[in-house]
């Protein structure tokens, strides 16, 4: 059956061509003849294709579809073609009720994090130090903070030995620079890292005695202690940080002072394994950074004691040499004094008077370190001809006796150190007492530690 006009206006198939027009280009829709339409009485149904189309019309669609036509609606939609309806009464049409677009569900807010803790930083520093060179960029958090404690805060499973040894090899690099673990860094420089394998180590669970015995140790060496800061009187042959073969040191102990946040307090300044005395350690990051400017800037006063063999001619007098590392012939690194310019040789400069003598075979010295080289005080002892007793390094008298009740450990006292509140409440001032072989050798030679010291008048410079 042929639907859509007369054979001689019909094109042939419905939407054809006639001679009188051209049909619309929908199929389905009928041909025109002469007058422009076809046969009167004639009328067209919808096709099945037609009346598909209608009911989905009808039909409500899903939220997801809606949602996706609200937020990607069609650039280039097809020509609309008008389909002709059947002649007679017709059914209304459901009528399309728009639903309301679905409110997407609320997200949920992420709790607010305090910073991971020490642990999550040696987990995720475990994997990235092993997979190569690392290129990390300085935050404003660590503006103007020291290499090697900048090292420290982002890798802190890596020994204060190992450190060094990068830097020494000149395997770090700041912006492409060779650096020294003691060069200062600035916001957005690009500090580059080794390739590191470290050795993995065993999680043992903690102890809670062992960490009431590490608590109560540093409670019973504690100086002084307030919100910010802790001044410990570092016992002689305990290390400050870890290093080769060192598996007990202050760093280490300072984890069960860790706080609720996860903060661990952190060490400013260090002091010779051997050396006792007054140590100062900041509770927080603020005053951390607060206290690195000021040791910095010098405005810290620090004050050793040491005991050393004979007693320099000029009373009181200013040592001011150029010190670089050297390796030893046993392969110990010591500091030897330099020339200005050679590789490696910063300027050192330290205050010294004498306190007391025993026979002009002992004397006692205050000293005051401007600078704060590595073992700057030992090596300028030694330099002027007057070496610390017992020092194993730096003790160059030939066939020198150690004077009968005087142990052969080193003599030398971080005694007193002076600085500035962080919080700029007013001063700290603390003093550590002699440890126990000083002591000895004090009440052995009639030495008063009360007496009057003359190094407080020495120039800061």
């Amino acid at each position: 059956m042929r639907i859509g006009g007369s054979k001689a206006g019909s094109g042939g198939r419905a939407g054809g061509k006639g001679p009188g027009g051209k049909g619309p280009g929908g199929r389905g829709t009928a041909g025109k003849g002469p007058a422009g339409k076809g046969p009167a009485g004639k009328v067209r149904r919808p096709s099945h294709d037609a009346r598909r189309s209608a009911q989905a019309s009808a039909r409500p669609r899903p939220e997801r579809e809606e949602a996706e036509i609200r937020t990607e609606p069609t650039r280039n939609p097809a020509p609309h073609h008008p389909v002709p309806r059947a002649a007679g009464p017709r059914k209304p049409a459901a009528p399309l009720v728009a639903k309301p677009a679905a409110r997407p569900a609320p997200a949920r807010r992420a709790p607010v994090s305090e910073g991971p803790t020490r642990a999550e930083v040696k987990a995720e520093t475990a994997q990235v130090l092993a997979t190569g060179v690392q290129q990390l960029v300085v935050s404003a958090d660590e503006n103007e903070m020291r290499i090697d404690r900048f090292l420290e805060n982002r890798f802190p499973q890596l020994s204060f030995s190992h450190i060094q040894r990068i830097v020494r090899k000149g395997e770090l690099r700041v912006n492409g620079k060779r650096a020294d673990s003691k060069d200062r860094l600035e916001e957005g420089q690009t500090v580059r890292i080794p390739p590191l394998k470290l050795e993995p180590q065993e999680s043992r669970p903690r102890s809670l005695k062992a960490d009431d015995d590490t608590l109560g140790f540093l409670r019973s060496i504690t100086l002084y202690e307030d919100d910010d800061v802790i001044v410990l009187n570092k016992p002689a042959g305990l290390a400050v940080q870890g290093g080769s073969g060192t598996t007990r040191h202050v760093d280490q102990m300072l984890d069960v002072l860790t706080d609720k946040s996860g903060q661990k307090p952190r060490l400013v300044h260090r002091l010779d394994k051997d050396t006792a005395g007054c140590l100062v350690i900041a509770k927080s990051r603020f005053a951390a950074a607060t206290l690195a400017k000021t040791f910095r800037s010098r405005s810290a006063r620090k004050v050793y004691w040491a005991l050393v063999a004979g007693v320099p001619r000029v009373r009181q007098g200013r040592i001011s040499t150029y010190l670089a590392r050297e390796e030893a012939y046993d392969g110990d690194q010591r500091m030897a004094v330099a020339q200005h310019g050679e590789d490696g040789a910063m300027h050192a400069v330290t205050y010294y008077a004498v306190v007391e003598t025993a026979a002009q075979k002992l004397g006692w010295l205050s000293l005051k370190p401007v600078t704060g080289r590595t073992h700057q005080l030992r090596a300028h002892a030694a330099h002027i001809g007057h070496p610390i007793v017992g020092d194993p390094k730096y003790f160059n008298i030939k066939n020198w006796e150690l004077p009968g009740g005087i142990q052969n450990k080193l003599h030398l006292l971080a005694r007193r150190i002076v600085l500035p509140h962080p919080r700029g409440k007013g001063t700290i001032d603390v003093s550590a007492p002699l440890p126990p072989h000083m002591r000895q050798s004090w009440n052995l030679l009639g030495f008063e530690d009360a007496h009057y010291d003359p190094i407080v008048d020495a120039p800061d410079e």
